[in-house]
């Protein structure tokens, strides 16, 4: 695409075609179209307000349903599993991931500079104009809509047969060190080449008091931490079975 074609008036889609892919017929479309509407593009014309209120709403909104329905179909689950499974649900990733599967980047308004920057393909983008979507489909329908469809896309997530997600080996062994002594696990550099690129640059060791539980070597500080904590479970695991 040309720049001059950038700098025209795009022919935007009807909204009106979103509402068999979100499952509600709007009786106020004016909401979804404001849903619709990014700041970039409500600062360069009067068409009306951004859809930031909206992405407000929505992303109280997104969080409680999600949440409601972990609680529900989980009882066996733990507050940290829970936990974990909404926030998976919930980050950008996963709302910009929804966004593309609906089809909703068509349908963006923005404006000149977010439109020659690909702003469509921002997951930042995306996943505001998901929440603020929910905000519209709220405030037009109540909760019941919302629910509808946040059952329908995460399906699999949100059903009584999911598994819990599996927790990072530096949070899982954190979590093991605070219930057997009450104290944080403490990570110390032990060594560094410091040569850009090098895949063995950084050596962790993983502390329990004074006493070393594992070490790891990594291109970065968090990889070779993460090493070091899967080894300290490991031997955690060992211990436990002895």
């Amino acid at each position: 695409m040309s720049t001059t074609d950038l700098n025209q008036e795009p022919d935007w889609p009807a909204v009106r075609e979103l509402e068999p892919v979100l499952g509600h017929e709007f009786s106020s479309i004016s909401l979804l179209e404001t849903a619709l509407r990014h700041a970039s593009y409500a600062h360069e014309t009067d068409a009306g307000e951004s859809n930031e209120r909206l992405e407000f709403l929505g992303d109280s909104i997104l969080g409680l349903v999600v949440a409601h329905t972990l609680y529900a179909a989980h009882p066996d689950w733990s507050e940290g599993d829970l936990s974990l499974a909404s926030q998976h649900l919930v980050e950008q990733r996963s709302l910009a991931s929804l966004a593309l599967e609906l089809g909703i980047a068509p349908y963006l308004r923005l404006g000149r500079t977010e439109r020659q920057s690909a702003g469509k393909t921002k997951p930042s983008i995306l996943a505001d104009a998901v929440e603020a979507i929910l905000g519209a489909v709220y405030l037009d329908g109540g909760l019941a809509p919302v629910e509808r469809l946040l059952h329908r896309v995460f399906e699999s997530e949100l059903s009584r047969d999911a598994f819990p997600l599996q927790r990072d080996s530096k949070t899982r062994f954190q979590e093991w060190v605070m219930a057997e002594t009450g104290a944080f696990p403490v990570y110390e550099c032990v060594g560094n080449s410091e040569v850009d690129g090098d895949d063995n640059r950084f050596t962790i060791q993983v502390l329990v008091g004074d006493e070393r539980w594992g070490e790891g070597t990594a291109r970065s500080k968090r990889r070779a931490q993460q090493i070091a904590a899967t080894v300290a479970l490991e031997r955690a695991d060992r211990e436990a079975t002895d």
